[in-house]
């Protein structure tokens, strides 16, 4: 692949940089959300690798983000001769500063008891003064200054969200999964719903082998007094704790819905529940963990 090709096909690039403590790592993960790749603490001599082996992803690689701290005079030279060399091969990048006031820096790495990575044997705002020396240059060469004093997380993250998501995709993103309590609860569950109100298909012989996914389990299921109310305000819940969560910057939500062994009544459940997040305009994926695990 020559020089142009690499130009033509390179991934759009995001440098993160800025003060320590004014929210590179937010600012990672924002992007995470929004699709990127994101590497963090990448040693700066090796973006342009990481460019070229983005430009011959074929496309699956098409928007990288990459985080640089300061380490030392020689890392941040590294980082000025890594952006000039991209620039010069036409590469399209931005560098995004995050900025702070030295009181708000301060407090921060106060309230973690941590020091500043530059200030060795001195103080906070040693390291502070420091570290804003060796990045004036690049605070002056910046596309995008973001100054976080008076910022909370969330707002950083609308700032975020306003440059660079892709307005194009969906703003939540829900996973339903259905699972047997018996094989334990998903960890990255942020919602949990429990079934076993509802009287267990198992014990009906003609619907014991088959599963929620089946009709006459589905209706078994839901002729149940109070499945149907549940199901109705649990999907009320659902339009309320969704809507929270895009005002948040929340960007993926998992629901996890249990029965004993994750085969009847969670899985009839959760179909109807995807139903339910579609139709409230939530692009919803539907797994079914342990369905045919016994």
């Amino acid at each position: 692949m020559t020089v142009s090709d690499v130009a033509e096909n390179a991934p759009e690039l995001v440098i993160i940089s800025g003060m320590s403590g004014a929210g590179r790592s937010t600012a990672a993960k924002c992007l995470e959300d929004l699709g990127w790749f994101v590497v963090d603490n990448l040693p700066p001599a090796l973006i342009p690798t990481m460019v070229d082996l983005g430009a011959r992803s074929q496309g699956n690689v098409a928007r990288i983000g990459v985080v640089v701290d300061v380490r030392g005079r020689q890392f941040f030279d590294d980082l000025l001769t890594s952006l000039d060399e991209l620039e010069k091969r036409g590469v399209r990048l931005q560098v995004v500063f995050l900025d702070s006031s030295d009181e708000a820096l301060v407090r921060r790495f106060e309230s973690v008891r941590r020091p500043h990575p530059l200030q060795a044997d001195g103080r906070i705002v040693d390291g502070i003064a420091q570290e804003r020396d060796l990045l004036r240059d690049l605070r002056g060469e910046a596309d995008l200054v973001i100054d976080t004093s008076n910022l909370n997380v969330h707002q950083l993250r609308a700032k975020l969200d306003a440059q660079f998501a892709d307005h194009d995709e969906p703003e939540l993103r829900a996973t339903v999964m259905s699972f047997g309590f018996k094989y334990g609860l998903p960890v990255d569950a942020d919602l949990v719903v429990d079934c076993r109100f509802l009287p267990n298909p198992h014990w009906v012989p003609e619907l014991r082998a088959r599963t929620g996914t089946d009709a006459d389990v589905a209706d078994y299921v839901f002729q149940q007094p109070g499945a149907n109310e549940f199901l109705d305000g649990y999907a009320e819940l659902l339009r309320i704790v969704t809507e929270g969560y895009r005002r948040e910057g929340k960007r993926y939500m998992t629901l996890a819905v249990g029965c004993t062994g994750g085969k009847h009544r969670s899985v009839a459940m959760s179909e109807r529940l995807t139903k339910r997040l579609i139709a409230d305009g939530v692009e919803t994926v539907l797994v079914h963990r342990d369905m045919g695990r016994e």
